[in-house]
This record gives structure tokens, sequence and C-alpha cells, in this order.
């Protein structure tokens, strides 16, 4: 069984192990722009971080103020060992506990059946976005 632990953290204690599972995914695999990859909201979003037992980053998320969840990646070697689900729960109970009541986030086409599985429901068209085919999904909390 692969074992990993998600921890919360920022963008100015962790940026370099967040960058790096972002850039394996979002830039290398998918060929995301890096002018598109880095933005404003990382020094003041609340970030997850996923380390495999070595120490070395396996998987990120992040949690903007205004309820968005973004930047969610886990490195190939670690999808379906549960390291997003863990990702994306630890980010649900966080908004939660800050009093969140909706949590939104524009999710890869491909991707939006493990959203939809947490509960998630699509909200609008398919669009584009960094040339990958998104569509926005949104999860009332309770």
């Amino acid at each position: 069984m692969a074992t990993f632990t998600i921890s919360e953290t920022d963008w100015a204690r962790d940026a370099a192990n967040l960058g790096t599972v972002r850039r394996a995914v979002f830039i290398d695999e998918q060929g995301v722009p890096d002018t598109l990859e880095w933005d404003e909201y990382d020094a003041v979003s609340t970030h997850w971080l996923a380390l495999d037992e070595d120490g070395s980053p396996i998987g990120c998320a992040r949690l903007l103020p205004d309820g968005h969840l973004g930047r969610m990646a886990v490195l190939p070697a670690w999808r379906g060992y549960g390291v997003g689900r863990a990702l994306l729960d630890a980010v649900l109970h966080a908004a939660r506990m800050r009093g969140d009541r909706l949590l939104r986030l524009s999710a890869q086409t491909h991707a939006a059946g493990f959203y939809a599985r947490a509960g998630f429901l699509a909200d609008g068209p398919a669009y584009e976005e960094a040339g990958i085919p998104h569509v926005a999904m949104q999860k009332t909390l309770i």
C-alpha cells in the first residue's frame, strides 16, 4: 500500500514543493504555459501538499479566499492511490471549518467524474481554459 501524508501549508513555506508538482503535471504533462500556471492567487491561498514516505512532493491543491478550489494535481505515478481524494477531503474540511457555504472549481472534463463522486455538480457548459476542456462545478457545504 502506498503511504503518503497531507499537510496544510502556504506558498511562502512550500512554493518549491508545490511548484514541483504543478510544473510536472500542468506544464510538462499537460502543456499549460508557464505564464498561465503561476498567478497572484498563490500568495493569498491556503495550500495542501501530499508527500510520500520519503518526504517527496506527490500532490497539491489550493483554496482561494473566495471559495474556489484549484491547482489540484497528483503526479502520474501516484494516481489511483487515493492521493487526490485525500487532498480533496482536506480542502473540503478546511472550507467547512472556515465557514464557506459553497465550494467552486474548474474541472478538466476528464476529471469531472472524480469531483462528481465527491458531490460536485456541473454548473454550465464545457469551455476551454489553457487549451484544455473544463467544466465549472460546485458543491454546497453543510
